[in-house]
């Protein structure tokens, strides 16, 4: 469908941690004008680059997300950036979704499908989650689920070598990014660490 848009065209891409690959949302989304992309949790709305996209935009400009789950991960979230995104004259496609909301696009179809779709996907959030937990729980009933070790065999030399020279074990946790208990007891071959 040829749209015309009077402003930019910015894309925004979201995946929740640097390890991700945000590649497909870029080939969905295809070119625009400028990128916006953050490699954060879509749990909170305090994101850099989504503010900044939030600043950049102005009235006739067309912001382009893969899909809704990347913009919010709840429907208040969703509708409120898309709400206010409308008020400043700015239309919000969802390729996903074939979901388009602005000033001149605000079908009251793509209003609910914007609602259901939101819905659904916080929805299925939940189950995962209530899933894992319960994984989880049954696992360690078992005895077979442990968070892994904080330190490895070697970091734990290191901090003997270390101690041995001198160095406060404050100052050895802060390098390592541990607590400094997690040292002592690494030390001390004690909890976890017993048989480290």
């Amino acid at each position: 469908m040829d749209r015309q848009v009077e402003g930019q065209v910015v894309g925004y891409v979201r995946v929740s941690s640097v390890d991700q690959n945000p590649a497909r949302q870029y080939e969905a989304i295809g070119d625009v004008d400028k990128w916006f992309e953050d490699k954060l949790s879509g749990k909170t709305r305090i994101r850099p680059s989504l503010e900044a996209m939030l600043s950049h935009v102005r009235d006739g400009d067309w912001v382009k997300v893969s899909s809704m789950d990347r913009l919010a991960r709840s429907v208040i979230d969703l509708h409120s950036l898309v709400d206010g995104l409308v008020a400043d004259g700015v239309t919000v496609e969802f390729l996903k979704e074939s979901v388009v909301i602005g000033p001149c696009s605000n079908r009251p179809m793509d209003r609910l499908l914007l609602t259901v779709l939101g819905g659904i996907a916080e929805f299925e959030r939940s189950i995962i989650r209530e899933r894992q937990a319960e994984g989880i729980g049954v696992a360690k009933s078992r005895g077979v689920y442990e968070k892994p070790l904080s330190l490895t065999p070697a970091q734990i030399d290191i901090i003997r070598q270390r101690t041995d020279l001198g160095v406060p074990k404050a100052v050895i946790a802060r390098e390592l990014d541990v607590s400094r208990s997690t040292v002592y007891n690494a030390l001390a071959g004690r909890g976890r660490y017993s048989d480290a």
